[in-house]
């Protein structure tokens, strides 16, 4: 089963994949697919309000930052990592449980990052937003560098995710029946 649909102009087909006995979601996955990376990236940068740093959360979100920050001329973005690495130094760390994973996970961030945003203007930016977990990970990292959030972006707003209004979004995703019929 797949869901037809058009993300910023191109279209493409999700395959459908089971969540549960009840639920199933579209995949999209974004690695891969550079042109559908660069026309998110530029179609999300026209609705971007002023901003310092891009943060994502590792994986699926690193082409979109990497894209928009190619796109808008920034030197750098920033990362919250899944695990530390050697070179990371007074690491912070939030904990986090989204729809695709089935265990809790945690990301993280280090002193050099969290200084550059210290006092800065983020921009959150992820592929697919759905339960919003990821999305408050990230944010109360930020919140811990002390830097200020000036908005939440992501390519497909899944789910209820769809009506909160302090997420910009380009295209909305339903969650689907077992059949492969949309919920909503």
């Amino acid at each position: 089963m797949e869901y037809a649909m058009t993300i910023a102009g191109l279209p493409r087909r999700l395959p459908l994949c089971r969540v549960n006995d009840e639920l199933y979601i579209a995949a999209f996955v974004i690695f891969g697919d550079p042109a559908l990376t660069t026309a998110a990236a530029a179609a999300l940068l026209q609705k971007a309000p002023p901003y310092d740093y891009l943060i994502t959360a590792e994986a699926k979100g690193i082409p979109l930052a990497h894209e928009m920050a190619r796109l808008h001329g920034d030197e750098r973005y920033i990362l919250a990592r899944k695990a530390t690495k050697l070179y990371m130094q007074e690491v912070f760390e939030v904990s986090v449980r989204s729809i695709t994973t089935d265990r809790e996970q945690h990301l993280y961030l280090d002193r050099a990052d969290a200084d550059r945003m210290a006092g800065r203007r983020i921009l959150i930016v992820d592929d697919v937003i759905s339960t919003g977990e990821s999305l408050a990970a990230i944010e109360a990292l930020v919140q811990k560098a002390g830097g200020n959030v000036v908005g939440k972006m992501a390519i497909l707003a899944e789910g209820e995710a769809r009506a909160r209004a302090d997420l910009t979004y380009l295209e909305p995703l339903p969650l689907f029946r077992p059949d492969g019929s949309p919920i909503d």
